[in-house]
C-alpha cells in the first residue's frame, strides 16, 4: 500500500515545520506548501537534516486556485493539514481587510480543491481566542464562543463556522479543528524552531532573544490580575506534543472507515496554565541564566487566564501533552543559542 501523502499548507512555519517531522515519523509522506511570507527556506534544510531526506515543497499561496490543484493532483494527495493563514493579532486590528481577505480565501479555495478532487480529510488550525475571556476554567469545548477581540481571532471562528456548515450540507469531507493553546519550544535537535519576524509578538522568543543578548530586558505586561502572582496565566505546550496531536487527529479521520460527513473539534493544551512569572522561573531553571525583566503596564487585548481541558483529545484521539514547560524552555533556548551561530544578532530582522 502506498504511503500516503498529506499536504500541509504553511508547512514551513513554526507548527507546520514540526508537523512536517510528526507526520513523516508516523509514516506518512509530507508534503509542504508556503508562499514564505511568514517563515524562511532555511527550515526546509533543517527538515532534510532531521529526516534524511528533502520533503517536497510548493512555492505557492493558498489562494491561488490553480497552483494548489496542480501540487495536490501530482502528489496524489489523500489528507490536507491546514496551517497557512496571516497570524499577528496587532496587524490584524490594523489591516482587517487583509486578514478577512487571506484567511478566509485561502480556506474556500483550499475546501473547493479538495472537493473538486476528492480529497477527503482536513484537520485545521483553529485556536483558543475563540473563546475570549472565558467565565470558567478549564475551557472545554463546550465552552462558550465569545466574541472575538481581533480580527485574526475572528477568522478563525468563522473559518470553524464555514467547515461546519460544508459538512452539515453533507459534502464528503471529514474535518477536525484542533484549538491550540500556547505552542512553544524547538526540535530537539535545534535544526527548527520559531523564526519571528521583527519584534516577537510570543512571551518565549522574547524571553530566549533577551537571555541572548538581543534584547536589554523583559517587559511583563502587568502583574496586577487576578492571579496568584499577579501575572497573565496561559496554557503553554510544546511544539512536538502540538505537532503529534495533529498525526493523531488524522488517525481519527481514517478509523471513520467508510467516508461520511464528519465534523468535530478538539483543544489541545497540557491541561495546566503557568504565569508569565512561572515561565521566566522555568526558563532561569532550564538555561542556568537570570533573565532581566521588569513590570510594565498591562496590554490591551490580554485575557487575564485561560487553560485547556483536553480530556476530550485524551479520550478520542489518545492523545496527550508528554513534555514539560522546563523541556520546552530548554529546547527554545538550544534553538535560540544556535540561531546566534547562524548569523549576527539583528533584533529588527530577528
Amino acid at each position: 500500500m502506498a504511503t500516503p501523502s498529506i499536504l500541509v499548507t504553511g508547512g514551513a512555519g513554526f507548527i507546520g515545520s514540526h508537523t512536517v517531522v510528526a507526520l513523516a515519523e508516523a509514516g506518512y509522506r509530507p508534503v509542504v506548501y508556503d508562499n514564505f511570507s511568514n517563515s524562511q527556506q532555511s527550515i526546509l534544510e533543517g527538515l532534510r537534516q532531521i529526516l534524511g531526506y528533502e520533503v517536497p515543497c510548493y512555492v505557492a499561496d493558498c489562494t491561488h486556485r490553480g497552483a494548489l490543484l496542480e501540487a495536490m493532483e501530482r502528489e496524489q494527495v489523500q489528507g490536507v493539514i491546514h496551517f497557512a493563514a496571516f497570524k499577528a493579532v496587532g496587524e490584524s486590528v490594523q489591516e482587517p481587510l487583509r486578514y478577512y481577505r487571506n484567511n478566509l480565501d485561502a480556506l474556500l479555495t483550499l475546501v473547493e480543491v479538495m472537493l473538486e478532487l476528492g480529497v477527503h480529510d482536513l484537520i485545521f488550525s483553529s485556536s483558543c481566542t475563540v473563546y475570549g475571556e472565558p467565565e470558567q476554567l478549564p475551557v472545554t469545548e463546550h465552552s462558550p464562543i465569545l466574541p472575538a477581540i481581533s480580527p485574526y481571532g475572528n477568522t478563525k471562528q468563522i473559518g470553524e463556522e464555514i467547515l461546519r456548515d460544508v459538512v452539515r450540507a453533507g459534502k464528503p469531507l471529514r474535518i477536525i479543528s484542533l484549538r491550540y493553546f500556547n505552542p512553544i519550544g524547538a526540535h530537539p535537535s535545534a535544526l527548527i524552531g520559531e523564526l519571528p519576524i521583527g519584534v516577537p509578538n510570543n512571551l518565549v522568543p522574547y524571553i530566549t532573544q533577551t537571555a541572548a543578548g538581543l534584547r536589554p530586558e523583559l517587559v511583563v505586561f502587568g502583574d496586577d490580575y487576578p492571579t496568584p502572582d499577579g501575572t497573565c496565566i496561559r496554557d503553554y505546550i510544546h511544539v512536538m506534543d502540538l505537532a503529534e496531536a495533529h498525526v493523531a487527529a488524522l488517525r481519527s479521520l481514517e478509523r471513520l472507515g467508510a467516508l461520511a460527513s464528519h465534523y468535530d473539534v478538539f483543544n489541545i493544551g497540557t491541561g495546566e496554565g503557568a504565569s508569565v512569572l512561572d515561565v521566566v522561573r522555568a526558563f532561569e531553571e532550564a538555561s542556568g541564566n537570570a533573565l532581566p525583566y521588569r513590570i510594565g503596564p498591562r496590554r490591551p487585548g490580554d485575557v487575564a487566564a485561560v487553560y485547556a481541558d483536553a480530556t476530550k483529545a485524551r479520550d478520542q484521539l489518545g492523545w496527550t501533552a508528554r513534555r514539560t514547560l522546563r523541556e520546552a524552555l530548554a529546547d527554545a533556548w538550544r534553538w535560540e543559542q544556535r540561531l546566534q551561530t547562524l548569523a549576527p544578532p539583528n533584533t529588527e530582522s530577528h
